[in-house]
């Protein structure tokens, strides 16, 4: 009898799980056919919003899920950038299915370097190994101008149709949809690796490593795993930047990257991808508005806002939401 509910239970909490991937879906679908028809004339916005949306997710896998401190990940952010745009210009590799491809192989490669040297350390020292990365990253590719432009950046990026049918036009259509197209996967992929066994063992490392190892786990192990498919992910979204853009800057490799994509994720809720994704859209969305309507005070109007996210949600702003909500049905159960 005990073993049935516990089978019912479990089939109940799938199939809620699935409900939720589901709805998640038609939500971000939805968010972006609307941003397609209030935009039209920029999509360059909505392209750029959606290759951050990548590096937060990618972002919150290490920080939310698994309690990493870093304020370097546009390191690997900028090496799928740069991984995607040196096969195009260097090789004349240009078919964007293979630069996304060379995005998540350097993202991966920069994450295994990344992690291995981050996660010898804990806590305060964590960040300072994650600045420090960053701009070594960073004065490398400035260094190595033959092959990134330097300061320059890395021009000649031509991509070529998608299928030999969709070519990248000016106004930016191809690039949105195709975004848009790698974003919906990625979450997918995501939201089955956060509920896999894998993802609750680097949950259970975040709340307690020690009795991780005394069941003999390995934390090390599962977070440098987990720290090449978060570079994976953020070197999807360099690629997707470097294709729509055709053009590589230092700035994919900057602290101020780094800096904002945590904020993003502070602003959303950390440890649910739902609150990486609208983290991501509520600060560019705010920032656009308040830069064009206030262009000389409008970081002030962004501090404001995200002092008082801290002050009055500190779980996020989703994770502030869907707290109150599970409250509420709770209440009426």
């Amino acid at each position: 009898m005990t073993l049935v509910m516990n089978n019912e239970t479990e089939r109940l909490r799938h199939r809620r799980a699935v409900n939720a991937d589901l709805l998640g879906i038609a939500v971000i679908t939805a968010i972006a056919a609307i941003g397609y028809f209030a935009f039209p004339d920029n999509l360059a916005l909505l392209t750029r919003m959606i290759t951050i949306a990548l590096l937060v997710l990618s972002l919150d896998l290490v920080t939310g899920y698994c309690g990493v401190a870093t304020l370097g990940h546009a390191a690997l952010f900028g090496s799928g950038a740069y991984a995607a745009g040196i096969l195009s210009a260097h090789y004349g590799i240009n078919d964007p299915l293979l630069m996304i491809l060379a995005g998540i192989t350097g993202g991966a490669v920069a994450g295994l370097l990344c992690g291995a040297i981050i996660l010898r350390a804990h806590g305060l020292p964590q960040l300072v190994l994650s600045i420090a990365l960053v701009h070594l990253f960073h004065e490398f590719a400035n260094k190595a101008s033959a092959w990134t432009g330097g300061s320059d950046g890395l021009s000649g990026i031509a991509p070529d149709p998608i299928f030999g049918i969709f070519e990248f036009d000016l106004y930016g259509h191809t690039a949105f949809f195709f975004g848009m197209t790698l974003l919906v996967i990625v979450f997918v992929l995501l939201r089955l690796l956060v509920r896999s066994p894998f993802g609750m063992l680097c949950r259970g490392i975040r709340q307690d490593p020690l009795r991780i190892r005394a069941m003999g786990g390995s934390p090390k192990a599962a977070l440098i795993k987990m720290y090449v498919i978060s570079g994976a992910v953020a070197g999807v979204g360099g690629a997707v930047n470097a294709i729509s853009t055709q053009v590589v800057g230092l700035d994919s490799l900057s602290f101020t990257q780094s800096a904002e994509a945590l904020v993003m994720l502070v602003l959303g809720g950390t440890g649910s991808l739902f609150g990486a994704l609208s983290g991501t859209v509520i600060f560019m969305l705010f920032e656009d508005y308040v830069s064009a309507a206030n262009p000389f005070h409008w970081l002030t109007m962004v501090g404001a806002l995200l002092i008082a996210v801290v002050l009055f949600a500190p779980k996020g702003l989703y994770g502030t939401a869907a707290a109150f909500i599970g409250r509420r049905k709770e209440t009426r159960a």
